[in-house]
């Protein structure tokens, strides 16, 4: 218990820091301004809870038009994996380096601070990939941040990327999809789901949606365990 109320202090301090104005955030960061190689069409977004059990199921989406060379370009599982890598090194950049993951052979642990505040601890990821689909899932395995309910891969982490037609000329359609299924968060169980509503939740959304924009550039970090690499 002590430890989740620790969590919850600390993901406020992230919050701030996701919500902070551009210009502080780009400070804080240490970035800079990239020219945009695709650009977004259309958004989505949905997050529910199931009131009987307590799961949630929370989908962000986005649809990129890109030149079509670009994508046939990083159409292999070499850069699905690296999109999976990108997704943590956002992860790490936009909270300021307070949240990053650890990497080991069967684990993937995102760790707030310091490796003892381990807020979720995934199993390696699955990946699938065919010529229209390309799928990469880390399984849930527990954490800070999860419910007993919700341990032993009972939820998942899971990004899909997806060609759509609907390009014109030199131009291709791509749709990523971020998706959190079947997780029962600590916060709402032993707290209240009000406030896993207004810290959990939102900072997963707000993170979210800035990590599809930030695909614009097409800049996909390089894996750390590069098991698809050439």
């Amino acid at each position: 218990m002590t430890g989740t109320w620790i969590a919850i202090g600390l993901l406020g301090a992230v919050l701030v820091l996701a919500l902070a104005p551009r210009p502080i955030r780009r400070w804080l960061w240490g970035g800079h301004r990239h020219k945009a190689e695709a650009v977004i069409v259309a958004r989505r977004d949905t997050t529910s809870m199931d009131d009987a059990t307590g799961a949630v199921r929370s989908v962000q989406a986005a649809d990129l038009l890109l030149p079509a060379p670009a994508l046939e370009q990083i159409w292999s599982p070499e850069h699905l994996e690296r999109l999976a890598r990108t997704y943590w090194r956002f992860l790490s950049r936009v909270t300021a380096g307070l949240i990053h993951v650890r990497y080991t052979a069967n684990r993937r642990y995102i760790v707030l601070v310091a490796r003892p505040l381990k807020l979720l601890t995934f199993s390696a990821p699955e990946y699938e990939m065919d010529p229209l689909r390309g799928l990469v899932r880390w399984r849930i395995e527990r954490g800070l941040l999860v419910g007993r309910r919700g341990r032993h891969g009972r939820g998942y982490l899971q990004i899909e990327v997806r060609r759509r037609p609907g390009g014109s000329g030199p131009l291709a359609q791509l749709h990523v999809e971020v998706e959190v299924a079947n997780f029962y968060p600590s916060i709402a169980s032993a707290v209240s789901r009000r406030i896993y509503h207004v810290t959990q939740s939102r900072i997963h959304v707000i993170v979210t949606h800035r990590f599809l924009r930030s695909l614009q550039r097409l800049d996909l970090a390089e894996s750390k365990v590069g098991r698809f690499a050439r």
